[in-house]
């Protein structure tokens, strides 16, 4: 039996008249990098803020290490949400606080304090993304895009978490700084034995940091595979999706 760390079991979740989430189900190994591709608007991001905690399905379980995480609230939901790290769409950086304290900020939950020992901790961190201690005292504002999203990198990989999140992890980037990103995303994963899960629509980066692929299309998983299926997978919807074709099933 696969050693499942995440496993998504008919999640449903509707907003008014919008069916977002119809029946997902989705299962996700220990120490696997999945990949959720699929058109805007298809639910990638309420999937993802699923699983965080930030919304709460209508129906269906998502376990975590074999633990039903829906409805969970207060310690237990912070105790849950410990485990994870996360690379939010655009950084998401404090423009407030210097390099190092947007580095370690979940580790000190935003106070400043041991400042010797975070530094510390955030040069480290910053030297696994390729980043000089020489930006410690920078603020983001001060970095360009490709800069900004390895701080990011360096705050999600800080707290040492079993999962890491990546929302669109190359949006905003040109092909080659995005290429840089999926590779440091690869090496992270793998060096850090890390469980992790990125929703994207570029193509180069799922083939490049997943070992599998799903395709989320009008709330359902309605394919799954190695990476190396995605361009010969036997779906007309994935077929259309991945080569950014007008015609096909998706309208």
């Amino acid at each position: 039996m696969a050693d499942h760390k995440i496993v998504l079991d008919g999640i449903s979740k509707t907003f008014g008249d919008n069916h977002v989430l119809d029946g997902v189900n989705l299962e996700i190994e220990r120490g696997e990098s999945m990949a959720i591709i699929g058109q805007s608007g298809s639910g990638k991001s309420v999937t993802l803020k699923c699983i965080l905690g930030l919304v709460k399905p209508d129906r269906g379980s998502i376990r975590i290490d074999g633990q039903n995480v829906v409805g969970l609230r207060g310690r237990d939901l912070e105790k849950m949400r410990a485990k994870f790290g996360m690379l939010f769409q655009g950084s998401a950086l404090f423009d407030s606080l210097p390099i190092w304290r947007n580095v370690t900020f979940a580790l000190t939950q935003g106070k400043a304090r041991d400042a010797t020992n975070m530094r510390k901790i955030a040069a480290e961190n910053l030297e696994r993304v390729g980043l000089s201690s020489k930006i410690l005292d920078l603020r983001p504002s001060e970095l360009s895009g490709g800069m900004q999203k390895r701080v990011a990198l360096a705050r999600a990989i800080a707290p040492r978490p079993e999962i890491i999140f990546f929302d669109e992890p190359t949006t905003g980037l040109d092909p080659i700084r995005a290429d840089v990103i999926n590779d440091l995303i690869v090496s992270l994963v793998e060096d850090l034995g890390v469980t992790a899960l990125t929703i994207t629509h570029d193509m180069a980066s799922a083939r490049k940091i997943a070992h599998r692929v799903a395709m989320l299309y009008q709330g359902k998983i309605i394919w799954r595979g190695p990476r190396d299926r995605l361009y010969d997978s036997g779906n007309p919807y994935v077929d259309q999706f991945v080569q950014g074709r007008a015609e096909g099933p998706i309208r």
